[in-house]
């Protein structure tokens, strides 16, 4: 009597959110991933130049973030790291959307990964120095969508998220951590060929 194939394990769906963080305009994306298929669930901005006040504008984004929270039960929410720039108020400002952004996942009980503009372009488009006109170009062909309807702040976000999701798909990008190759061997018996 034949032995049964061992059955697969079935990753499931579940959502990804990407944030883009700014003060003037910030990027958010919703997708939905399985290992066959990924899409849009919303792509947008947050338009926050009008708004003079800025502790009126990081309430408008951690309130408008929440929302998007609630409505689409993400579970995990991937954020771009600020980069280093030369102005100092600047990088103040950014840290302190970023920080309202993953204050809140973290109040919705969503898991916050941050990854750095480089990484994820490298993750994307093979390339750390991507434009983000390159960026965008293989989103659009990743997702089948018009990106130039959009601007480069929701792409970004789009992009954090499919970073997330290529990383948390890679063994490496799972965190965990070999001390070298005798340990990742030791881990990974089944894919070394004898």
């Amino acid at each position: 009597m034949p032995s049964a194939k061992p059955k697969k394990s079935v990753e499931p769906t579940y959502r990804i959110l990407g944030v883009d963080p700014g003060t003037v305009v910030l990027g958010f994306a919703v997708v939905e991933v399985h290992p066959k298929s990924r899409r849009v669930v919303e792509l947008g901005t947050l338009k926050l130049g009008k708004l003079k006040d800025h502790a009126e504008r990081l309430a408008t984004i951690h309130r408008r973030l929440t929302q998007v929270i609630d409505t689409h039960k993400p579970a995990v929410m991937a954020i771009e790291s600020p980069f280093f720039g030369k102005n100092p108020q600047s990088m103040l400002k950014l840290g302190r959307a970023q920080g309202v952004c993953m204050a809140a996942a973290m109040g919705r009980g969503v898991e916050v990964t941050e990854y750095a503009p480089r990484k994820i372009k490298q993750s994307i488009t093979g390339n750390g120095n991507a434009s983000k006109e390159q960026l965008a170009a293989m989103l659009s062909g990743e997702f089948s969508l018009d990106t130039s309807r959009y601007l480069e702040d929701a792409t970004d976000a789009l992009g954090a998220a499919l970073c997330h999701y290529y990383q948390s798909r890679s063994p490496l990008g799972k965190g965990k951590k070999f001390s070298g190759w005798e340990g990742f061997i030791k881990a990974n018996e089944d894919r070394v060929k004898k």
